[in-house]
């Protein structure tokens, strides 16, 4: 028994043991491919903008609770978590992010939390433009967005709700530029 496989336009004949390994080799991928989707989504779960690993375009996330204002953080006072830099103020801020990091962040990766409400992505946001809400961080693009979660309370519950699938087309996306990386020599 042999078997054909076509292969960039061109039809190659194979032995059986062949279609064996390339059917062993099909499996053995599909038992990987869960765990790097899951390290895919914990990477792309923090919003850094187009360029860089800086969250919040380097404010700290700390002092909307502790100034209640937006204020710029330092590469000084810096931590690594979910794949992206955290910016500081000062040292007590980044030692209260490190202590409990999820209090602290902002909710949905640091996206524009009114366009996760629609089910969409909003990469661009105003880190001036934000609002605690039953004591979680929501950023938006732009200081109405931000009015507007405030003020309508269905938002934070239409956010709620989008996530899961915006967290599948961050992963989507980034899986595919992954994959058309060109490759190096």
């Amino acid at each position: 028994m042999s078997y054909h496989v076509q292969i960039c336009g061109h039809v190659q004949k194979y032995g059986k043991r062949m279609g064996v390994a390339v059917g062993a080799a099909a499996m053995l991928l599909s038992f990987l491919q869960p765990p790097f989707t899951q390290v895919m989504a914990a990477e792309d779960l923090v919003n850094t903008g187009y360029f860089g690993d800086v969250a919040i375009k380097g404010y700290d996330p700390v002092a909307y609770f502790t100034e209640n204002q937006a204020i710029e953080g330092s590469e000084t006072y810096s931590y690594h978590w979910l794949g992206a830099t955290w910016y500081f103020a000062s040292a007590r801020n980044r030692d209260l992010f490190k202590g409990d990091p999820s209090r602290y962040a902002p909710q949905y990766g640091g996206y524009c939390a009114d366009g996760v409400s629609f089910g969409t992505v909003t990469t661009n946001i105003d880190p001036k433009a934000w609002r605690i809400i039953d004591g979680k961080l929501y950023l938006s693009y732009d200081p109405g967005a931000a009015e507007g979660m405030e003020k309508n309370p269905t938002k934070v519950t239409d956010s709620k709700k989008h996530w899961s699938e915006v967290q599948q087309t961050l992963i989507s996306e980034k899986m595919h530029t992954v994959w058309q990386q060109p490759a190096t020599k």
